[in-house]
């Protein structure tokens, strides 16, 4: 059964920092990409950014790039999105996300609150 699970959100100030981690389990992810999208109150869940498992190739939306970083330990199973310069438009739910590149699997963490005060 896979899972993942989600640690590491919070309240921070403007300008602050987080470091999200998802610790992944019960397959290999091998031929996955690996990502975290965010869902804030009334809005659709949106893409953040992802990390493809095997190689580290790495995409972001416009609006986070040069502030979030995200990075995987293939030993550990985690994957990790550190936040910086964070922005009250950054509050939201953030999920840990799996998706098969080829392919229809796709799996879901049960999400962590990210709360950023102006």
């Amino acid at each position: 059964q896979v899972q993942l699970a989600e640690s590491g959100g919070g309240l921070v100030q403007a300008g602050g920092s987080l470091r999200l981690s998802c610790t992944a389990s019960g397959r290999t992810f091998s031929g996955y990409r690996m990502g975290w999208f965010r869902q804030a109150p009334g809005k659709e869940r949106e893409f953040v950014a992802d990390i493809t498992w095997s190689r580290g190739n790495t995409m972001y939306r416009d609006s986070v790039q040069g502030r979030f970083t995200i990075s995987r330990d293939i030993a550990k199973n985690v994957v990790t999105l550190q936040m910086n310069s964070l922005k009250p438009e950054d509050t939201a739910v953030y999920y840990c996300n799996a998706r098969m590149m080829l392919g229809s699997s796709e799996y879901w963490g049960q999400g962590t609150q990210v709360t950023v005060s102006s």
